[in-house]
């Protein structure tokens, strides 16, 4: 044993022990060892204690670590010194504490823990709510000061139910955006960008802090502390409040599939596995590098579904997509035969996993009524989005990998080879309301060498922006709920890069330019139209006019709402136009267009419709049809006016 390693002995448990600014009771502690201390973010951490007068007394600190033979505060205060406040243990419930007079926030921190191996290491605060500037890595000391002002926002949430609303969701990489913004700047800056193309929520790729930025956020070593990189924790309360107030709602990316190996963090914590499995056929992800977390230890799970309740409750967050959610369910995700260990029961189901994510699914819903769990799910696991009281998993969507699949498969053939996989593009209505889906051309699909959008697309530029302008008004009238990553707006060409801004002086250009017109012109039609969504998680808001046009590259159907109102949206995949198109209408009268993707505003060549008259004449089982021109690579939508 070293010199260094006798210089702080354990400090033996005092049954009974009390500081007098403990953020601990024995109710706190009960709840801790049982998994069910929802708030667990308001007792373990460091916690700034005031007097009546406001006055700063100092500052409280308590961390888990049963395994620990000491625990030392080191920080700003002491220099870093692991001698001078040894930390003491409660009881048997592995917490340590300590109380710090005089200090506040902004002093950064660590706790230095002893192994039962007499290894020191200092490690940041799992609970930490604020940290130093990556790559610095210290925890810092935070308080809550932001006083809201969405209160009419948070009011109408609770009644809100976004299976039958209108959801079009931006999604955002907040580094490369536009480079060099704060969450205060973004509150200016992406608000009126947001109003502008007329999306409804915005998803930011996570915002807990994360040490490598090429991970784009999702291998977090702080799961409670909003990355210092844009600004304060306040800050992000600010841009929050903003985009509510503009009536623009949020979607943060959640990661508790795994966590980076760093040894500062949460790896081996106390020296043991404390948070990861031990054995790494249970404990360790073999694509990542990562470790995963033993959702079968009740404080883990705790840690895990405090976790999401804080982001919601303390920074209002409407909505948590939870990534990489097959990669929890199955205990062999990635793995060969002989690196993996059943479930009790002989299955590759992680049981523990599914008991977790019924939980936080569960709790969510419960204590923020109106908020979105997403679930990005890759795989056919039956019940994601079904209530938790019928065994399922508690979602309230999952991400249509399928649809996505597909659809970009079917764009990137040449429009001469579509006949042959029509299927590709009408597959996805036999499984539409399987689950509440919502349709994702994410950030996943323009990374990694698969190139933008755009660039998936045969032909010349004309016919590329086209198609995507199709498949645009085709995904916006398509059942479930609709999410665009940044870029993808107006075309963007490179493939993203992280470490740069998007593109921006391609919008100077009319092409691209009209992509984002018709971005915005679609988010606001869709807004308006209710047979768009309102029946998105039923069969009986759909209906095909046409699904079997394979060599025309033409497909039609309805979009109905509770008041049988309807919206026809017919795409043309040729680059031909059809003139004189037969189309099946539900009832005679008269029918306009209220989008068409090839109006000459968006760069198209200008085949559209003024009055389409549905006649009294029956076809394939709908009593009225008409005849009209059907644009190359376009996708239309027309609602009746008489």
């Amino acid at each position: 044993m070293s010199k260094e390693a006798k210089k702080v002995e354990p400090v033996p448990a005092v049954v009974g022990y009390l500081n007098p600014q403990s953020t601990l009771g024995e109710v706190d502690l009960y709840l801790i060892g049982e998994g069910r201390h929802e708030r667990l973010w308001e007792v373990l951490g460091a916690h700034v204690r005031r007097d009546e007068k406001s006055e700063l007394i100092g500052t409280a600190f308590s961390v888990w670590a049963p395994n620990a033979r000491a625990v030392s505060l080191v920080g700003d205060h002491n220099y870093w010194d692991r001698t001078t406040h040894p930390m003491v243990p409660l009881g048997s419930s592995g917490i340590w504490e300590i109380f710090i007079a005089g200090i506040g926030a902004g002093t950064r921190y660590k706790f230095a823990i002893q192994s039962q191996h007499w290894q020191w290491i200092d490690h940041a605060d799992p609970m930490a709510r604020a940290t130093e500037i990556p790559p610095l890595t210290a925890s810092v000391i935070n308080e809550n000061n932001y006083e809201w002002q969405d209160a009419t926002w948070m009011d109408a949430r609770t009644t809100f139910q976004p299976w039958r609303a209108p959801i079009s969701v931006y999604e955002m990489h907040l580094g490369s955006w536009r480079p060099g913004l704060s969450y205060r700047d973004l509150a200016t800056e992406l608000m009126a960008y947001l109003i502008e193309e007329g999306f409804t929520h915005v998803e930011f790729l996570p915002v807990m802090e994360h040490p490598f930025g090429g991970s784009w956020g999702y291998q977090v070593t702080s799961f409670f502390a909003p990355t210092s990189r844009f600004g304060s924790p306040d800050d992000l309360r600010f841009l929050i409040d903003t985009l509510h107030n503009a009536g623009i709602g949020v979607i943060i990316d959640w990661v508790p599939a795994h966590f980076p190996k760093d040894e500062w963090a949460l790896a081996r914590f106390d020296g043991s596995a404390l948070y990861e499995h031990e054995d790494p056929r249970l404990g360790t992800h073999p694509d990542w590098g990562t470790l995963i977390f033993n959702y079968g230890r009740n404080e883990v799970r705790n840690f895990l579904v405090a976790g999401a309740l804080y982001w919601l409750l303390e920074f209002h967050i409407d909505g948590i997509r939870v990534d990489a959610v097959a990669s929890m369910l199955y205990l062999d995700y990635s793995r060969k035969h002989n690196e993996w260990i059943p479930n009790k029961f002989g299955g590759r189901e992680n049981l523990e996993a599914v008991a977790f994510l019924q939980e936080v699914t569960a709790t969510a819903y419960r204590e923020a009524p109106g908020i979105m769990m997403i679930a990005e799910e890759s795989t056919a696991w039956g019940g994601v989005t079904k209530p938790t009281a019928d065994t399922g998993l508690g979602f309230g969507f999952k991400w249509n990998m399928g649809w996505m699949h597909d659809t970009l498969e079917y764009i990137k053939h040449e429009p001469v080879h579509r006949k042959f996989h029509h299927n590709e593009i009408t597959f996805s209505i036999l499984y539409a309301w399987s689950e509440n889906f919502l349709l994702p051309l994410s950030h996943d699909e323009v990374v990694h060498g698969k190139g933008s959008l755009i660039e998936k697309i045969p032909g010349d530029r004309w016919q590329k922006l086209a198609t995507l302008r199709a498949l645009y008004g085709f995904m916006w009238a398509h059942p479930g709920k609709k999410l665009l990553f940044m870029g993808c707006e107006f075309a963007q060409s490179d493939e993203w890069n992280e470490s740069r801004s998007l593109d921006w002086h391609l919008t100077e250009y009319a092409e691209h330019s009209g992509v984002a017109r018709s971005i915005k012109d679609m988010n606001n039609q869709y807004r308006s139209l209710a047979p768009m969504w309102q029946r998105d998680v039923s069969a009986e808001g759909f209906s095909w006019l046409v699904g079997d046009d394979a060599a025309g590259n033409t497909l039609a159907f309805v979009r109905w709402d509770d008041n049988k109102n309807a919206v026809i949206a017919i795409t043309n995949f040729s680059p031909v136009p059809h003139e004189s198109y037969q189309i099946p209408l539900p009832s005679v009268g008269v029918w306009r267009e209220v989008l068409n993707t090839d109006d000459l505003k968006y760069g198209g060549s200008g085949v559209t419709n003024g009055e389409i008259i549905a006649l009294d004449v029956p076809r394939h089982g709908y009593a009225a049809s008409a005849t009209l021109r059907l644009p190359p690579l376009a996708t239309i939508w027309i609602t009746k006016t008489s």
